[in-house]
């Protein structure tokens, strides 16, 4: 697994990441982390609020978190979610059902993991 990225720790943050990976990294990862799997959701309609986006995933299953972050730092709006769900099995599903069309507007999904915080 040199291919995969190693992660230190040397004090405790407050602030999630969100890290995509490839599957056998997300593998070798898993290994020294509890992770929490879930997907970043690109390309938002700006006026969707985050109960609209787990209104929509819900169907995959269950979702632990659902955060909204917003920028205009180039002039135009860019909206993306980070969406978490209960187990991997249910991030794969969401993921792989796409194209998505939430809002009107096709998105794009990308697979991601999160290391467990203690403070969620």
């Amino acid at each position: 697994m040199r291919d995969c990225v190693k992660m230190e720790t040397k004090t405790a943050s407050t602030k999630r990441v969100y890290i995509s990976l490839p599957k056998k990294c997300m593998a070798a990862l898993a290994e020294h982390y509890e992770l929490e799997h879930g997907l970043v959701i690109y390309d938002l309609n700006p006026y969707l609020q985050e109960a609209y986006v787990q209104a929509y995933f819900r169907e995959w299953g269950t979702m632990t978190s659902c955060k909204i972050k917003r920028s205009s730092a180039s002039g135009k709006d860019k909206v993306v979610a980070f969406v978490i769900f209960s187990t991997e099995n249910e991030a794969d599903s969401a993921d792989w059902a796409g194209p998505h069309y939430i809002g009107g507007m096709e998105v794009k999904v990308k697979q991601i993991v999160s290391p467990k915080c203690l403070s969620d």
